[in-house]
């Protein structure tokens, strides 16, 4: 079973993008802590299921990020469901999740559940326009993730730039505020040095989209959360 507690680097693979053979297997065999499967757009059964037979080879913890019900399936080793906190419908802080469990509570391993406490802070990103969010103040952050930890006791608290990368002093801000709660930061990340920095303050560090830009750029990553 997947331990969010002992990672320190992720790689996330989005199901609506071409990864060759090769690249797949260097991310795997990489030393990240896990491989995410999840994306914001373009995600259907068939393509997750794809993706998910091909990781399934390698030693390394896989889990699904939910963004649709459509692409749930069983097998992997973690489920991650995220709550938009900053989103200003329902629907995207309990709506989707309410409807999962009416569906598929019957079969629900809730050990294999980590419930996400998501926060996104980039404007121009697919799925700040498609979870219907609105931009907090710094305020507002501090305040998501003492919510996240403290009201609802999410295992995860999540700092999602996606495409952007973040305010590091906002980052180390966060960070303070969570005692318990495990502090992704995802977003914007192409270099060793950008990985080590926000290492300093998040526990977990997410690398997606360098992974289809520049694979070389994206393994660095890796070292630079083991410093």
């Amino acid at each position: 079973m997947a331990n969010v507690k002992e990672w320190n680097h992720v790689f996330k693979l989005d199901p609506n993008k071409s990864i060759e053979e090769d690249d797949l297997s260097s991310i795997c065999e990489s030393g990240t802590d896990a491989v995410i499967i999840g994306g914001t757009d373009g995600i259907t059964f068939d393509n997750v299921y794809d993706l998910f037979e091909r990781v399934q080879p390698y030693p390394i913890p896989c889990l699904l990020e939910v963004s649709t019900m459509e692409a749930i399936m069983p097998g992997f080793d973690g489920y991650l469901i995220p709550s938009v906190l900053n989103s200003t419908n329902k629907k995207f802080i309990t709506g989707v999740q309410h409807e999962a469990i009416k569906e598929y509570n019957d079969w629900i391993d809730w050990k294999q559940m980590f419930t996400e406490g998501y926060c996104i802070l980039n404007q121009e990103a697919k799925v700040f326009t498609a979870a219907e969010c609105e931009l907090p103040s710094n305020e507002d952050v501090y305040a998501y993730a003492v919510m996240a930890e403290q009201m609802f006791h999410f295992p995860i608290f999540y700092l999602e730039y996606s495409g952007a990368y973040g305010d590091p002093d906002l980052v180390q801000q966060v960070s303070n505020h969570l005692e318990e709660t495990t502090l992704f930061y995802g977003g914007g990340i192409k270099s060793f040095e950008q990985a080590a920095e926000m290492k300093q303050y998040a526990d977990v560090i997410v690398v997606g989209n360098i992974i289809y830009e520049n694979m070389q750029a994206a393994l660095r990553t890796v070292k630079a959360c083991r410093q």
